[in-house]
């Protein structure tokens, strides 16, 4: 039957019946926390990201408190070193800032899961994800140091290693050195889809990780492709991914719905810097509602169907929930 019979605005009557009727449940458990961890005694504000900062390994821990407290259990880690080289050497240094906030905070807190970001852009010294030979990423090179990091990451207690470079056959080879490194437990939450964006801006001021020269065009993802991000996911779940991640969130949630319906894997995407920012300067000046914006975004990136949701919007988010 037609109108009158079917009135949809009967389920919008009240707060309460659109809470009960809603097809999308936004839950706290749902976050993972981006942090920036450095070498220096203080933390030190992100111009570029308001609100976020660099934190040093005796802060990262009380921020993650701060955070377990709101209820959000997972972080991500990102190093900022005080030394850069052509390698990248201290990604995988055992002693590197990364080693020692995993180690921090599983001592501290060692129920919050911790992942740490496995890709070598923040520790060399020309701002690439891998090795360069004549002028290019080697991809079977950049492999070998990609698995030195990973062990050294699990090897200091992280949880998950996240590689992001977006090599061929990156996943496979880390899980095989995990396994015979007798890491079994430690999982893999794989950037499959990870595109070349413009949204990373701001990321890359707080790493400065910004390329010396060219681009990641070459291995990382063109945005006109989606078939393509359906081959990348294939593979690493057949190369032992727990975990596929689409990046960016926004602009791709076409993607996190592909990944949704092809892969019964765990979805993870990322609400990437340059999405916190822009949201961030529009709420400044006054143009949007902050908090309403950001629940209605990162709602929308759950609706696509992401299982794992990454945010720097992640406290103030937690906060508006509960």
């Amino acid at each position: 039957m037609g109108f009158p019979a079917e009135r949809p605005r009967r389920l919008r009557r009240s707060a309460s019946l659109r809470r009960l009727v809603a097809e999308t449940r936004l839950s706290i458990d749902s976050l993972v926390y981006p942090l920036f961890v450095h070498e220096a005694l203080e933390p030190q504000p992100i111009p570029s990201m308001p609100g976020q900062q660099r934190w040093p390994v005796s802060g990262v821990v009380e921020e993650v408190r701060r955070a377990k407290q709101l209820g959000i259990s997972a972080v991500i880690l990102f190093g900022v070193p005080a030394q850069k080289d052509e390698l990248g050497s201290q990604a995988y240094d055992p002693d590197g800032v990364v080693q020692r906030a995993v180690r921090a905070i599983k001592h501290h807190l060692p129920d919050v899961i911790v992942f740490a970001d496995t890709c070598l852009d923040e520790y060399t010294s020309h701002g690439h994800c891998g090795v360069l030979k004549d002028g290019e990423v080697d991809n079977d090179a950049t492999l070998e140091v990609l698995i030195r990091t990973a062990l050294s990451q699990a090897t200091a207690g992280a949880d998950f290693v996240a590689p992001s470079d977006m090599m061929d056959g990156r996943v496979g080879a880390i899980r095989a050195a995990l396994e015979e490194s007798g890491f079994s437990g430690t999982g893999i939450l794989a950037y499959s889809a990870k595109y070349a964006s413009s949204f990373y801006g701001p990321f890359r001021e707080a790493a400065d990780s910004s390329p010396e020269f060219g681009d990641r065009r070459g291995y990382q993802m063109d945005f006109r492709n989606a078939r393509e991000a359906l081959r990348e996911g294939t593979l690493d779940v057949q190369e032992g991914a727990d975990i596929l991640m689409v990046k960016p969130a926004l602009a791709y949630l076409d993607i996190v719905r592909l990944f949704r319906e092809h892969f019964s894997v765990p979805i993870a995407a990322y609400n990437v810097s340059g999405e916190y920012s822009m949201l961030k300067a529009a709420a400044a000046r006054g143009w949007i509602d902050e908090e309403a914006t950001m629940v209605e975004v990162v709602g929308s990136i759950a609706r696509a169907g992401a299982d794992i949701i990454l945010t720097y919007h992640a406290l103030e988010l937690a906060q508006a929930l509960a």
